[in-house]
């Protein structure tokens, strides 16, 4: 190996060693990312990743999906993805799971391709009001030549505004409904949307990517039995799975949603990232329901005590958040820009975020904040850890102490804060 290449890899491992090492100091918030339990890092790691499994899904034995592979060699990997659809299915109170999508928005783009065709309408939520950009032009929506149309939305409920969106709809009539959102305080009404749905023959699907966890943990809302014909997501923000996507869905589309996700947008999924999936969601399902009912706690305890701290905490009246996510109005005291850029400075990892009102032209520094709790409560963290979290805040973002003399306070606070919790202890071969 030439001596350049030795200082590439050199400098790779020696940046791995320091991304772990400074990120094992940080009070990591950024609400789409989590951390995996030592099991599911495992699977990961395993020879699933070198192969793989072209084919079509088959029939059903026993309730387990059957496998006709276009390559030899998938013996025991078709029954890890059999497993895994099982579960998410029973997880999820669905009647089809498929697990090919590689992220959340492949999964998105491949109901998109089954349910409708070039020129139709979806409609969502626009950016400004917390939507994902896999639900517009800009992303995958566009990829599939959809025109989107946007919900009028209520920044007070920080929810759709369904009587008024009612009227945009009819007169629209989209082919795909979107619900879901990237900034997701509260659920979502999908009885009320499947309503409009009926009327206008358009599908309804949920993009739960942020809220997977808290839907399986029972502590949210259950989208398949209040209407949606479908869920989206990825499988790694409140669900602490591997990096990936997944679709929920109703039997009348499944051979739809499956074909276009295989063969149509693509040959080979990410096999270890399936294996790392089924060890997520047997531990969601062992530890899901205390892991969501934490998560909420610690969401709602986060939210008041930096209300009470001066903080501009969306939706006081409503108890600020059902979900993972706390969003704050920093526009007062520097914006979401340098709040976020401070935060880092000290060892917080957020992100700043557009909120309703903003333009897309505020993209770069908006008005709000985003913070996710998920990954905090999974390393165990409860109430009062919450509150500490919450003084952080406050000396970087309204007291503008020195972020050096705070990012020493939380080096210091996350030693405590280094094993996962609600997860198997892994019994890895030596």
């Amino acid at each position: 190996m030439g001596e350049d290449n030795m200082d590439y890899y050199r400098e790779l491992f020696d940046l791995i060693e320091k991304q772990h090492e400074w990120r094992s100091k940080c009070i990591n918030m950024i609400a789409s990312e989590n951390i995996t339990s030592p099991a599911v890092r495992y699977a990961i790691v395993s020879d699933f990743g070198h192969r793989y499994a072209e084919g079509l899904l088959g029939g059903r034995d026993n309730g387990l999906q059957l496998f006709n592979r276009f390559y030899q060699g998938t013996r025991f990997f078709d029954r890890v993805e059999a497993l895994t659809m099982k579960l998410a299915e029973d997880l999820f109170c669905a009647e089809h799971a498929n697990v090919v999508p590689t992220s959340g928005t492949i999964a998105n783009l491949a109901v998109y391709n089954a349910l409708s065709e070039n020129g139709d309408g979806i409609s969502g939520l626009s950016v400004q009001a917390g939507g994902h950009i896999s639900h517009t032009h800009i992303s995958c929506a566009g990829v599939v030549g959809l025109r989107d149309i946007s919900y009028a939305f209520d920044k007070d409920e920080m929810n759709i505004d369904v009587d008024e969106s009612k009227k945009i709809l009819l007169k629209e009539k989209p082919k795909i409904i979107m619900l879901g959102a990237s900034l997701f305080l509260f659920p979502h009404p999908v009885g009320e949307m499947r309503e409009i749905a009926d009327e206008i023959d358009a599908s309804l699907i949920y993009d739960g990517a942020h809220v997977l966890g808290l839907i399986a943990g029972k502590k949210f809302q259950e989208p398949l039995k209040e209407g949606a014909d479908a869920i989206t997501g990825s499988t790694h923000k409140s669900l602490p799975g591997p990096q990936g996507g997944i679709i929920l869905c109703n039997k009348n589309i499944a051979h739809r949603i499956d074909n276009s996700a295989f063969p149509g947008l693509m040959s080979n999924h990410h096999l270890h990232h399936v294996a790392g999936l089924l060890v997520a969601l047997a531990e969601m399902q062992e530890f899901g329901q205390e892991y969501a009912k934490q998560i909420t706690k610690n969401a709602k305890t986060l939210a008041q005590s930096m209300y009470e701290s001066g903080f501009n905490v969306l939706c006081e009246h409503k108890g600020f958040t059902q979900s993972h996510q706390v969003v704050v109005d920093v526009s007062s005291i520097g914006k979401g820009n340098e709040i976020a850029n401070n935060c880092e400075e000290s060892n917080i990892i957020i992100n700043k975020n557009l909120l309703p009102g903003d333009s897309l032209k505020d993209t770069d520094n908006p008005s709000g904040i985003r913070l996710g709790v998920q990954e905090l409560t999974h390393l165990g963290m409860k109430e009062s850890e919450m509150k500490a979290v919450s003084g952080f805040f406050k000396r970087v973002a309204i007291d503008k102490e020195n972020p050096k003399k705070v990012r020493e306070d939380v080096s210091e606070f996350m030693k405590d804060y280094n094993k996962v919790h609600y997860c198997f202890e892994s019994k890895l071969p030596v």
